[in-house]
């Protein structure tokens, strides 16, 4: 026996599905790496670089403020003293000065007594007590006794006047810094506990939808994600879904689309098979072996087209696919099928009619694949049209301008289409699926390689309602780049 044909197999047929009906590995998580912790140190930064501006913009003021509270009581102490002392520097130090002086001395004020310009004990700058005999009050931070100090003088008549002083405390900003300590806590703590929730938040959709993801790739495909707010997580939650819901379609589509072919190829191989068998088993006689040959050819043909259309349909992407567009007259492309037609249409009753515009249609595409286009359509037109209906090939132009393209269209008296079939006219195997024990189907591979042909050589196929009742398919191919500039 020779041997059996090697199995030719497409590039996209061979391909295997990587990871198909296996669980997704487990992916090492890092510290760091995760939503949860990021959160967390986004929040942790964001309060700390609040607090650390707060107490740059904060503590200087609270700094000036004690400041300013301090001047402003020292101020008022220093009109009151002046108010008392005001008769009384004239006449020595009494004993009310020296109560006044030791009670100031007891809330660390230093006392100075001026008379007639001149201070009663060292210590004091010289242009304060200046300024006290000219007359002038005295506010302002000084050096006093080698010590910087709050100082506030107030002038009495004659040169007169009570200057008192208090130095300023040392370590006012290291104990206004460690003062924040306890708001520094509290707002990393805030930090952690609003990172934690919000990561909590954000990672839990996530997470639902990287289970479903993981769940549609092991082969799930009743997985759905539930949508909630935010309107992202929403978003990649209806993404999921119709993801999920498209995959269910496209691969009860394929099932189908496989049932119907290996039905399809099934047919033809149990009529050769049977023959075949006949003649081995020698019950055939001798006169009718001619037509036992005959028929068993057609099945091959019949198998042939349908491994053909199988390999096609499986290298119709494929960058190599051959497609060799030249400038092409669709007139008279119509013209040489209708020998073939008419008389195909004419053994079985059936009318065959040819519409063109009498003159040339120029169009840019490749003759021997848009043929194929055209058998394809007028087979399915002759299989399903009654006899007494017609099958109608037309061919005009698309415009006024040859270089704009021309039209093929291929109508029929059949039984049609509904709206609903049209929507799904060119997906593998969805008519034959429809309609297979209803009217007469084809393999379900014929209009899906007819569209992807047209696709591939830049035009476009329609599918509608014609006419004459049945059904209507509409081609249109592009012109021809060589009239469009010769016109420009």
């Amino acid at each position: 026996m020779p041997d059996p044909p090697a199995r030719v197999e497409s590039p996209t047929m061979a391909l295997p599905v990587v990871g198909a009906g296996e669980p997704a590995a487990p992916r090492r998580v890092r510290f760091g790496r995760t939503l949860t912790v990021r959160a967390v140190l986004v929040t942790c930064t964001v309060a700390l670089v609040s607090v650390l501006v707060t107490a740059i913009v904060a503590v200087p003021l609270a700094i000036r403020g004690a400041e300013r509270r301090d001047q402003d009581a020292l101020a008022a102490q220093a009109r009151l003293a002046a108010e008392v002392l005001r008769t009384r520097l004239d006449r020595g130090r009494g004993a009310d000065e020296e109560r006044l002086i030791q009670q100031l001395r007891d809330q660390g004020i230093d006392a100075y007594l001026i008379r007639r310009g001149r201070v009663d004990r060292p210590g004091l700058p010289a242009r304060v007590v200046q300024r006290i005999g000219q007359g002038r009050h005295v506010s302002a931070h000084r050096l006093v006794d080698g010590r910087r100090a709050v100082v506030e003088g107030r002038a009495l008549p004659g040169g007169n006047g009570v200057v008192l002083s208090r130095p300023v405390a040392d370590g006012l900003w290291a104990r206004v810094l460690l003062s924040l300590w306890l708001p520094l806590l509290a707002g990393l703590t805030a930090g952690v506990v609003a990172g934690l929730l919000l990561a909590r938040r954000l990672a839990r959709p996530i997470r639902v939808a990287a289970t479903a993801a993981a769940r549609l790739r092991a082969g799930d495909r009743a997985v759905r994600v539930p949508v909630e707010p935010p309107d992202e997580v929403a978003d990649l939650a209806e993404a999921l879904n119709g993801l999920a819901a498209a995959l269910a379609t496209s691969e009860g589509r394929q099932r189908e689309f496989l049932l119907s072919v290996s039905h399809e190829l099934r047919t033809p191989l149990t009529a050769i098979r049977g023959y075949a068998e006949a003649l081995a088993d020698g019950v055939l006689d001798a006169g009718d072996t001619a037509d036992t040959g005959r028929t068993m050819l057609t099945e091959a043909q019949h198998l042939d087209r349908l491994i053909g259309d199988l390999l096609a349909l499986a290298r119709l992407e494929a960058a190599d696919f051959p497609l060799e567009p030249v400038s092409v007259d669709l007139a008279r492309l119509a013209v040489d099928a209708e020998p073939t037609w008419s008389g195909r249409c004419a053994a079985v009753g059936v009318p065959f009619r040819l519409e063109t515009p009498g003159g040339p249609v120029p169009a840019y595409t490749d003759p021997g694949r848009i043929r194929q286009v055209l058998d394809g359509l007028l087979e399915n037109a002759l299989r399903v049209v009654p006899p007494g209906s017609p099958v109608v090939l037309a061919v005009r132009p698309v415009g006024a301008d040859p270089a704009a393209g021309g039209v093929l269209e291929v109508r029929d008296g059949g039984p049609g289409f509904t709206d609903d079939d049209l929507a799904v006219a060119f997906e593998r195997g969805a008519l034959h699926e429809r309609y297979r024990g209803v009217r007469k189907v084809g393999s379900g591979l014929g209009l899906a390689l007819a569209a992807g042909l047209v696709r591939r050589l830049g035009g476009e196929i329609v599918a509608g309602h014609a006419p004459e009742g049945g059904a209507a398919f509409t081609v249109r191919l592009p012109g021809d780049p060589y009239l469009t500039r010769t016109s420009a």
